[in-house]
């Protein structure tokens, strides 16, 4: 009997090595935990389980560790947390930076393309003619006020710690609208359902690459082009008195950002995360299967690694 379990085991550790190749080949250079940090959004939930259970898979041992997403960066660059798989250009670009600065690492970018910014459905469009123009929405502001709003319009806007500047916006264009943040994601796709199923006017929050998409016909709002100046030189963009006046980049990069510590202490891990890299369908893909389906962020990522093992595999050589 002991000899039959020690065969078995021996035949799993041998189509474990198969499975993942020669990754899993080499000891890992330190037991310590690589710490895997996560936000309060789904595709970031799920992609961070990917990246963490395929570590697991190579035999490192991994911690999550929720976080604030603008103050993870702080955390990232002093060690104390190791890796952020999702860095959007359009809200966390200067957390970014600095977090360079000050000793974090640019871990490079995916290939997904990003976008975030106002965002309503496409049947708005018949009810406030030159949409997606802004000033088009701002003349249809009294069509989205609420008893909350008074007379301006609503915008329902992200949580207030994924650090957009939208409340910042609607003064330096002098919009008659007001940001009504929300506390989760899920409470946005709870707003824009709500009114999708009644075709009422609403303006939310939203981003791509997500599920969404793929549920509801929408577009984004055009504000006047973004440049890097808009967010720090006021006499940049139509309001010489403010910052902001402009949308948001409208081809972002997703990026990842790591420890130095990852480098030091686990150069195996380090290189296989630096070529970790998503597409836009993965993503929302992702995104879905807990939004749509129901799943779990853990059982997400169980599934999307076995959707995807030609992709990882290049991942870990």
């Amino acid at each position: 009997m002991k000899s039959k379990l020690i065969g078995l085991f021996a035949a799993a550790a041998l189509s474990g090595a198969a499975f993942f190749g020669s990754a899993v080949a080499a000891e890992p250079e330190s037991t310590d935990p690589i710490k895997i940090v996560t936000n309060n959004w789904t595709s970031q939930l799920v992609l961070s389980n990917v990246v963490g259970q395929l570590l697991e898979q190579m035999g490192y041992n991994v911690e999550y560790k929720s976080s604030d997403t603008q103050l993870q960066f702080t955390a990232i660059a002093a060690g104390d947390m190791d890796f952020q798989v999702e860095v959007w250009e359009g809200s966390m670009a200067e957390s970014f930076n600095k977090s360079l600065a000050d000793g974090a690492v640019d871990y490079g970018a995916h290939n997904a393309v990003t976008r975030e910014d106002w965002w309503y459905p496409t049947y708005m469009n018949e009810m406030c003619p030159g949409l997606p123009d802004w000033k088009a929405l701002d003349a249809c502001a009294a069509k989205l006020a609420t008893a909350e709003t008074g007379d301006k319009g609503r915008f329902v806007g992200p949580p207030a710690d994924w650090g957009k500047h939208y409340s910042e916006r609607i003064q330096a264009l002098k919009m008659n609208f007001q940001e009504v943040p929300v506390g989760q994601a899920a409470t946005l796709w709870a707003e824009l359902q709500a009114a999708y199923d009644r075709k009422e006017p609403v303006v939310i929050f939203n981003w791509t690459p997500n599920f969404i998409e793929a549920k509801f016909e929408g577009q984004f709002v055009e504000f006047p082009e973004y440049a890097p100046e808009c967010f720090s030189d006021p006499k940049w963009g139509m309001n010489p008195d403010a910052i902001y006046d402009c949308g948001a980049p409208a081809k972002g990069y997703l990026k990842k950002v790591g420890s130095k510590a990852i480098e030091t202490t686990w150069p195996n891990a380090s290189a296989f995360l630096k070529k970790v890299d998503f597409t836009n369908p993965q993503i929302a893909a992702a995104a879905a299967m807990v939004d749509v389906d129901g799943m779990t962020p853990e059982d997400a990522a169980k599934k999307w690694i076995a959707d995807n093992e030609s992709t990882w595999k290049t991942w870990m050589n």
